[in-house]
């Protein structure tokens, strides 16, 4: 009696246990759209679809410009440092007097201005004291009088001739008042060097020649404290000729110049042994 009161119970077990989906086509709707959302979320597996070129595309630039902008930008003060080291270089059109006057042991000479050179009232009696004469005087104002017609000895020669040129025009130059001058400002920046002796405190000196003939001594340094003469400190400026300074530069300077000159020394070396002075006649 039990078994037969609900048959349709039955019927109803034996149709879901054979078929476990009671709504097929749902099921297969939902497989649907499943798929289609997986293949448009992984461009993998659809190798023919936009997504995948689209990400290429987009990926390499940015890992290129995150390349560039880790790079380090370039150095301007360098590159703007060699254009000016290749301009100055380049466009280096001095003079031969700047030239000359720029070696290392000619500090102790300043610029003489071409128009004073181009003066012959002031080459006066220089023509006999040097060798080469004219083309020394081509060489000194810049003259292309000397291209191809001296060989290299002679070129050599006419140097020389030049530097000896210069040196005497030189100290006729510094005798007048844009000379003075020019070496009142050498004179203020110490260019000449500072007296050696002790109790002149580092008093600025004034080259001097103890001679005005050429060749005949090289020039010295003059104390307008001590009022004594010394030697260059520097071995360069040893060799220079006394003649380009002349003897009478530095007491002109200071007679043009008289806030220049120094009050003399107070101080003097006493000798002593033990304590005591010594007798001038213990010698």
């Amino acid at each position: 009696m039990l078994k037969n009161a609900n048959p349709s119970r039955g019927v109803t077990n034996r149709s879901n246990s054979g078929n476990p989906n009671p709504n097929p086509s749902g099921e297969l709707h939902a497989k649907a759209l499943k798929a289609v959302s997986s293949s448009v979320m992984d461009p993998r597996s659809n190798p023919g679809g936009k997504k995948r070129p689209e990400t290429a595309s987009t990926s390499m630039p940015r890992s290129k410009e995150t390349k560039l902008n880790n790079q380090p930008p370039p150095d301007i003060s360098d590159t703007g440092s060699e254009e000016t080291d290749l301009s100055s270089s380049e466009g280096d059109d001095s003079s031969w007097i700047s030239w000359f006057c720029g070696l290392r042991g000619n500090e102790l000479l300043c610029e003489v201005d071409e128009d004073y050179i181009q003066d012959d009232f002031n080459l006066c009696g220089l023509q006999g004291l040097v060798p080469y004469y004219d083309y020394a005087l081509d060489m000194i104002l810049d003259s292309d009088s000397l291209s191809g017609e001296v060989d290299g000895e002679e070129h050599s020669e006419i140097e020389s001739a030049a530097e000896l040129l210069y040196g005497l025009i030189h100290a006729r130059y510094i005798l007048t008042v844009k000379g003075l001058n020019a070496m009142h400002e050498k004179f203020k920046r110490v260019d000449f060097g500072r007296c050696p002796r002790v109790f002149c405190a580092g008093q600025p000196c004034l080259p001097v020649g103890s001679s005005d003939i050429p060749r005949n001594g090289s020039v010295k340094m003059y104390c307008p404290k001590c009022e004594d003469l010394y030697f260059p400190r520097c071995k360069y400026q040893s060799n220079m000729d006394g003649a380009y300074i002349g003897s009478t530069f530095p007491h002109l300077y200071l007679m043009t110049y008289p806030s220049a000159k120094p009050a003399n020394p107070v101080q003097s070396y006493v000798p002593r042994v033990f304590g005591f002075k010594l007798h001038k006649s213990s010698g």
